[in-house]
């Protein structure tokens, strides 16, 4: 590697363990990192905000701030009160039950939408929930964070690293259903079984708040009925039009910002209350970590990673698909799994060219590398992030290593639990 991809890795490295260790807050580490990227000319403004391979992701930063008006809209409503009262009651004020129907709700709905929207839509409803029984919210929010990128596997428009490999791969959405849709599932209930060991401290059954609950009316939580139709409708067609992408082709970004928009535009809403909803120290910390870890692109320092690991596996379909999981899992833990599905998607397209058997089985490993690996840290998927974002706002700090520590065990057992299914189904 050249001095700059040195320097660039040793920059990358330390900002990462400022993040990891919290001794800087992670929108600083991360813009400080960025600014000596671009000081270092280990990446230049064209590429870093420009380029579609190693610049900042225009579409993950846009669709997260038109979901975040939306749901701020949504918010001034009283659905979430309403939804939140609901679940306990319907979860009796039983801890883990709650915890289950929010866990299953979230993976379903990542399926459908993308994991990032999914979260901005459950964690209100959580807060005022556990703030009901008096439950600590920061394990159903990481929870839900996990659970949200293990559904988000299930279908193409579900995890954005999957979009990109539907791209590269000329794989459809009813590919992504009939191949990892059926895995998901059981990784799903697998998750919900290890969030009964993990979180067990948290489940504080409250006998008397729960009788409280079931003794509300969760209608007279509404505040606004006419803009909660207008907020509804509005989503409902987002929702569709996300759904419909490969139709429409309209980016999830476009649609959200469109929808945003409408919504703002029909409402009695005003522009500062909507803009005062949006998380922007997430957005600006989004920018930061792609500017850093594009500027590794740059350099060749992934791809010189990569290529080596690929290299060393070739020809054989079983080393080369474990090897792929394995390390898309790990490097995806590190580098954020959407810029490391970028870069790796051409890597894995020459290498399913000189690999017997069903090529697809590389792709399939690549997604679920990615996917499941984005849950080991906290930087690892931007729902990760998002979460902690909204925790951070809600008054509620989770740190680094408490999300880290679940994390990885989460990690290691879904994707453990991948290595029997590729191999029964494809490399036998």
């Amino acid at each position: 590697m050249t001095v700059t991809a040195w320097v660039a890795a040793i920059v990358f490295a330390a900002t990462y363990v400022l993040i990891a260790s919290e001794k800087v807050h992670r929108v600083k580490a991360a813009l400080g990192g960025a600014a000596i990227m671009l000081l270092v000319h280990a990446t230049a403004a064209g590429s870093a905000f420009f380029s579609q391979e190693s610049g900042v992701d225009w579409n993950v930063v846009f669709l997260l701030l038109g979901m975040m008006i939306i749901v701020g809209v949504l918010r001034q409503t009283g659905v979430f009160e309403y939804l939140a009262i609901w679940a306990a009651k319907r979860a009796r004020g039983r801890p883990f039950r709650l915890m289950v129907l929010l866990l299953v709700i979230t993976a379903a709905a990542s399926a459908l939408l993308d994991n990032v929207t999914t979260v901005l839509l459950i964690a209100p409803v959580t807060f005022l929930v556990c703030e009901r029984l008096a439950l600590p919210v920061a394990p159903f929010l990481i929870a839900e964070a996990m659970a949200s990128n293990i559904g988000g596997t299930a279908t193409l428009v579900g995890d954005p690293p999957n979009i990109i490999i539907a791209s590269r791969a000329g794989l459809t959405f009813n590919d992504f259903l009939v191949h990892l849709t059926p895995l998901v599932i059981v990784l799903t209930a697998v998750f919900i079984g290890l969030c009964r060991l993990l979180f067990r401290k948290a489940f504080r059954y409250d006998p008397e708040r729960a009788a409280e609950i079931m003794q509300l009316d969760e209608r007279a939580a509404i505040e606004d009925k006419v803009m909660l139709v207008q907020s509804l409708s509005v989503l409902g067609v987002v929702i569709a039009a996300f759904v419909l992408h490969p139709v429409l082709h309209y980016e999830p970004s476009v649609v959200a910002l469109l929808g945003a928009g409408l919504l703002v535009l029909v409402t009695k809403i005003t522009t500062d209350d909507a803009l005062r909803e949006v998380e922007w120290p997430t957005l600006v910390f989004f920018a930061g970590l792609f500017v850093m870890v594009g500027a590794l692109v740059e350099t060749g320092v992934i791809a010189q990673v990569s290529q080596a690991a690929a290299e060393a596996t070739a020809g054989r379909p079983g080393v080369t698909t474990m090897v792929l999981l394995w390390a898309s899992a790990g490097l995806s833990a590190i580098v954020d799994n959407i810029p490391y599905v970028a870069t790796m998607s051409p890597i894995v397209a020459d290498l399913a060219q000189h690999v017997p058997g069903d090529h697809n089985v590389l792709w399939w490993a690549l997604a679920l590398g990615a996917d499941l690996g984005g849950n080991a840290t906290a930087v690892g998927a931007s729902a990760n992030v998002v979460i902690l974002g909204i925790a951070e706002r809600n008054g509620t700090r989770i740190s680094f290593w408490q999300f880290t520590k679940y994390g990885l065990v989460v990690t290691v057992v879904t994707v453990a639990l991948c290595v029997p299914y590729l191999w029964l189904r494809y490399l036998l």
